[in-house]
């Protein structure tokens, strides 16, 4: 019974934690949210397709654990306010491959070089020991998203490993 209420305190602290992380972050650096009137469905599929350009509306719709219909629409909107592109695959020409459109793209690196900036300069500010704590906890975190939404594929090896990407 102690190892259930001690999961259950670290899984309500986690979302408290992650909350407050993502939420002070937000309010250091702004939300793109903020700058096109996007909303937060369309900036998440944006930020999608940033990591993944040239995906397709079912790829994406999998991804992000949404319904192809609702992504579906949403690639309508973001197309006809500027924001995607949609392109014929040069392979298949019944396929359609989602771009960013270049302004779009360049506020979307601007906006995460910012988040991550804020939170390098947090992390520098923790002790050795933390800082390594930090490190060794992503790997786990990757892992429980993955227990989470066993058939979810928008966090992986690879995004964790390649300090480039955004998580």
């Amino acid at each position: 019974m102690t190892e259930v209420i001690e999961r259950e305190r670290v899984s309500a602290g986690l979302f408290e934690a992650i909350g407050q992380f993502r939420r002070r972050v937000r309010r250091r650096v702004g939300s793109p949210v903020d700058q096109n009137g996007h909303t937060r469905a369309e900036e998440e599929l944006l930020r999608h397709i940033r990591r993944h350009p040239g995906a397709t509306v079912s790829g994406s719709a999998r991804d992000l654990g949404m319904a192809v219909n609702t992504v579906s629409t949403l690639v309508a909107r973001l197309v006809q306010a500027g924001s995607l592109v949609r392109r014929a695959d040069p392979a298949d020409g019944r396929v359609v491959r989602l771009e960013l459109s270049e302004p779009v793209a360049a506020r979307i690196g601007s906006w995460r070089d910012a988040r991550v900036a804020v939170t390098a300069a947090a992390i520098a500010q923790l002790s050795p020991a933390d800082q390594l704590a930090l490190a060794a906890a992503l790997p786990v975190l990757v892992r429980l998203t993955e227990l989470v939404d066993p058939d979810g594929s928008e966090i992986s090896k690879k995004d964790h490993d390649d300090p480039e990407e955004e998580r």
